[in-house]
């Protein structure tokens, strides 16, 4: 049986993705209005609004009241890996030639490190809050149903601008009454692997399970995404020996702005 002919909207839609893969039409530029592509494909306006929806569902272009469709520029894109936890946890080795008096290394996380930004171009909004572990977070920490956690959310941002929501868990018997309860200690230098150091937990294992969905209204609203962009999810365990001393549920990142890199020694 003869393959019949792609509808007219999906051949337009190929065309115009292509040339914004190419470079054709570059972050920015303006597409051609609806009368020209109508005039060019031999089609209705209608099949042209059914090609320039598809492209801003993927997240390619964006309709802008009074000035027509553009190509959305492309968000910076940053590699994530694993040892980022142990490049921010490593201690720095001083030069010998250098003076006992020297300053101390500048702070920083596993964010700021992934951002490639000093401390003063990292900023972090917070909400805390106390809590009672559901089935899932019970089974995460491997706690009973209700233990009592202290949850966190915070919307970390980079020069301004919104990169990633995280949501952890601490145990309150271990937080309870401490500094890192306390949000206006934030942000903390070396952030949650510093924390449980300075509880007297420091973290000797980390695991991460990464999933990708599309993001919670809210979620797409507070990170600046633009339509039909997923995220990547990944959740998060630390361990101090034995222990599970912190479960994040999760670390939500726009797909589009992140890489993520792992690496595994045999």
């Amino acid at each position: 049986m003869p393959v019949p002919d792609r509808p007219a909207y999906l051949r337009i839609a190929d065309t115009l993705r292509e040339r914004i893969r190419d470079g054709g039409y570059p972050p920015g530029a303006r597409l051609p209005t609806m009368a020209q592509l109508c005039a060019a494909h031999g089609v209705s306006e209608i099949v042209v609004r059914q090609a320039i929806a598809l492209l801003r569902g993927e997240g390619l272009v964006e309709t802008r009241r009074g000035g027509g469709t553009v190509v959305r520029a492309r968000p910076r894109v940053r590699r994530v890996a694993m040892d980022r936890y142990r490049a921010v946890t490593r201690p720095l080795a001083v030069p010998a030639a250098e003076p006992p008096s020297a300053p101390p290394p500048p702070p920083k996380t596993t964010f700021t490190h992934d951002q490639r930004i000093g401390w003063d171009e990292y900023r972090l909004d917070r909400v805390f809050a106390r809590t009672h572990a559901d089935a899932e977070l019970a089974g995460l920490f491997e706690l009973p149903v209700g233990t009592e956690l202290l949850r966190r959310r915070f919307v970390f941002y980079a020069r301004g601008e919104p990169q990633q929501i995280s949501v952890n868990y601490l145990p309150w018997d271990l937080v309870g009454g401490t500094p890192v309860a306390d949000p206006d200690r934030e942000p903390w230098p070396g952030g949650t692997l510093a924390q449980l150091s300075y509880l007297g937990h420091p973290p000797t294992r980390v695991e991460e399970a990464v999933r990708a969905r599309m993001p919670t209204p809210e979620e797409s609203e507070t990170l600046h995404m633009a339509a039909g962009v997923p995220v990547v999810a990944i959740t998060r365990r630390m361990l101090s020996g034995p222990q599970i001393m912190e479960v994040c549920r999760d670390i939500v990142i726009p797909a589009d702005r992140v890489v993520l890199d792992y690496a595994i020694d045999l």
